[in-house]
């Protein structure tokens, strides 16, 4: 299994996404250019809405187009979302008051009780501490350790 990066970047123009879209929740179409397209690959792609959060698909098939040249099409499988709300909120580390502002992906059918989990996920991914209304940035941290 290999992974593809098709994040948004003008570093690398000859690997680029040009539709990703959900079929159902979970299950998605992604055509692309570039790179070696196999069954099982992973595939990392931008949130359409968002600067800097990514999922991870794998590849479940994948179709090499003749014409144009190095296209393909596949469909993969990845995280579930009903109706994707892209949400950017921002916390204070409690004991140096450094502000991180971050983005985060909430399933928006599930409502609000399901954006505070989600942000809570986002902020572990960062490097930070969250223990109920408290923050701790990664240098604070490393401190008390």
């Amino acid at each position: 299994m290999v992974e593809h990066d098709f994040r948004y970047t003008l570093f690398n123009p000859q690997h680029t996404l040009i539709e990703c879209r959900a079929l159902v929740p979970g299950r998605y179409q992604v055509t692309g250019n570039g790179g070696s397209m196999h069954k099982g690959d992973a595939l990392l792609v931008t949130l359409k809405g968002s600067k800097d959060l990514s999922m991870r698909l794998t590849v479940e098939s994948v179709r090499h187009l003749i014409n144009p040249r190095g296209q393909w099409v596949a469909v993969a499988s990845g995280p579930v979302f009903n109706e994707l709300e892209i949400l950017t909120w921002q916390v204070t580390c409690d004991q140096c008051d450094a502000v991180l502002d971050f983005e985060f992906a909430v399933d928006a059918k599930l409502g609000k009780k399901a954006r505070q989990p989600a942000a809570n996920a986002r902020i572990t991914e960062l490097g930070w501490r969250s223990e109920g209304e408290r923050h701790l940035c990664r240098r604070c941290q490393t401190e008390a350790q």
